[in-house]
């Protein structure tokens, strides 16, 4: 079966891609390095949905990068929700921060800059939904800082978690951030605290439910 044309076929029958941010995915395609890392319209689609399914109060996700996926998030939240979005690398503002700033969400959306590590401490919230698409050599770490701030029924959402298939082939499971993802699975998948599941969409979405 041709990836491509189911991937085509499924683009083609799922809600479109709203306007700014089919300009955002083209400028993402244009200007950064490594655009693949941008959710996309599918990937997109879905983070709405999901972000509607679960109504959360506040939103924290690790690894803004261009946006894509906060204005996903932020474009499903329900009346009252804010989200916290933290990018590691502080060359990626300059191009980031207009695309949130101009869009409907700007006072609910609060980018911030610097390690998720020291970050989330100190922003001492309680977070409903926890999209986690930042290091995949700290998916580990990641998840055992986010796990006390995600309130009781709350999700994690984790993206690249099958990481090109790098998780089940021998042959590429020397670097940093396959270990690092193989290690993040492994411990979700013995966490009793939490429901989950992979999707094996694209490359991988992890749903994590806290009991």
């Amino acid at each position: 079966m041709n990836d491509t044309l189911i991937d085509d076929y499924i683009l083609r029958h799922i809600d479109p891609e709203p306007e700014r941010l089919h300009r955002l995915w083209r400028a993402t395609q244009l200007h950064l390095l490594y655009p693949r890392m941008a959710s996309g319209h599918l990937q997109g689609r879905l983070l709405v949905m999901l972000t509607r399914m679960i109504r959360p109060q506040r939103i924290l996700e690790l690894g803004t990068f261009s946006g894509y996926s906060a204005l996903c998030l932020a474009e499903g939240m329900p009346d009252g929700c804010e989200l916290d979005t933290i990018e590691v690398n502080d060359e990626q503002e300059d191009f980031t921060r207009p695309w949130l700033d101009e869009s409907p969400w700007a006072g609910r959306i609060h980018l911030h800059i610097g390690d998720a590590l020291d970050i989330v401490p100190r922003l001492r919230q309680q977070y409903d939904l926890i999209y986690i698409d930042a290091d995949k050599r700290h998916y580990a770490d990641y998840y055992r800082l986010v796990l006390p701030h995600l309130t009781a029924g709350g999700y994690i959402v984790a993206d690249n978690t099958l990481w090109d298939g790098h998780v089940v082939d021998p042959q590429h499971q020397h670097d940093a951030q396959t270990q690092g993802i193989i290690a993040f699975n492994d411990l979700v998948a013995q966490d009793t605290q939490v429901e989950k599941v992979i999707l094996p969409l694209r490359d991988g979405l992890t749903l994590i439910r806290k009991k």
